[in-house]
């Protein structure tokens, strides 16, 4: 993939906007001799499928729901670019090429929720058309712009043009999930961007990505049509570059790769001390499977102290799934054990 080469925005708080072509005919000359003669044949290869712009749909089993965003694929074989929060507590991911009748299962491959940028995987995909990309460095206001993304959660890909009203913009944003983050550097356009075009595309007049749709300003929780839309993208350079560190397997403080651990409870305080009561287990996941039930205390993971439910899941974001932990529990009836729990794949935070 090539590139062509801090202010606070008024108003009321911008929300995530989840509902939560490059591609050139090769021809190929075959010479087969028959005889004394020489005939060539040309075998053509096929289009590319789709536009480069993808629908993800997710499964939030846990929470008792579905969401959908959008994703731009960067390689042909389905490796897709989005926001975290589209895929944040996704229990399974697809991936719908849209007007194509294609879909693909799909995997994590990391995701950077500070900056809020992921990376997944088409299962099976091959030949999908690559979305063309920009350099997003020396945007100027008034430049004109296309948003592109499942708007409404629909499954179509619907387009919304505006302009560049604003860069380097610094925002905090929340979803319908509970999160909420703090993004900076954000370009900011009047194109109406809409709940499920996240991850998706912020065009330049030529075509080309210059940022991933992320946010935009809402009224009480409704965009009133009267009003100047306001929507916030990602720079497509600062997407790309933890896209790219995702890809080379490159973890770090804010980037996880491969899927997140799961322990498999639901927690709350101890109201008599520290520790984290244990208030449901996930059937058939690890804790159950290791015997844990509803009011355990976990008071120790690992060799580390177990304060408060926040540490446990820091504790626990920190492994990888597939590992198998010492967990250290306080049963009901004020007895202590240690147990071995192989921690399984989860959905991403």
């Amino acid at each position: 993939m090539e590139l062509d080469a801090t202010e606070q925005p008024q108003g009321p708080s911008p929300r995530r906007r989840i509902h939560t072509r490059l591609g050139l005919a090769i021809v190929i000359a075959v010479v087969a001799v028959v005889g004394a003669a020489g005939l060539a044949f040309a075998k053509t290869r096929p289009a590319p499928i789709g536009t480069g712009i993808v629908v993800i749909d997710t499964d939030l089993a846990y929470q008792g729901g579905q969401a959908a965003g959008t994703g731009m694929v960067l390689s042909s074989n389905g490796t897709i670019l989005t926001n975290n929060h589209v895929i944040r507590g996704a229990t399974t991911l697809r991936v719908v090429v849209p007007s194509t009748g294609r879909s693909y299962s799909a995997r994590v491959v990391g995701y950077d929720s500070t900056d809020d940028v992921a990376v997944i995987q088409a299962t099976g995909a091959s030949n999908l058309k690559t979305l063309p990309l920009a350099s997003s460095s020396g945007l100027s206001n008034g430049q004109s712009v296309t948003a592109i993304g499942n708007a409404g959660g629909t499954g179509r890909l619907t387009t919304a043009t505006g302009t560049v009203t604003g860069t380097g913009h610094s925002i905090t944003v929340s979803d319908d999930q509970g999160g909420s983050e703090h993004l900076t550097g954000m370009i900011e356009t009047n194109a109406d961007v809409q709940p499920g075009d996240s991850g998706g595309p912020l065009l330049n007049s030529a075509g080309k990505a210059i940022g991933m749709d992320t946010a935009a300003s809402e009224a009480n929780g409704y965009q009133d049509a009267s009003e100047t839309s306001q929507g916030f993208a990602i720079p497509i350079n600062k997407a790309l570059s933890i896209a790219l560190k995702i890809m080379s397997g490159e973890s770090s403080s804010t980037v996880h790769i491969g899927g997140t651990a799961f322990l498999g409870v639901e927690v709350e305080s101890n109201s008599y001390g520290s520790g984290a009561v244990v208030t449901q287990v996930v059937p058939g996941g690890p804790a159950d499977n290791a015997g844990l039930s509803a009011g355990d205390v976990i008071t120790g993971f690992d060799g580390q102290s177990v304060s408060s439910p926040t540490a446990l899941t820091t504790i626990v974001s920190d492994e990888r799934s597939g590992s198998t932990s010492t967990v250290t529990v306080e049963g009901q009836d004020g007895s202590s054990q240690t147990v071995n729990i192989t921690l399984g794949s989860g959905p991403p935070r």
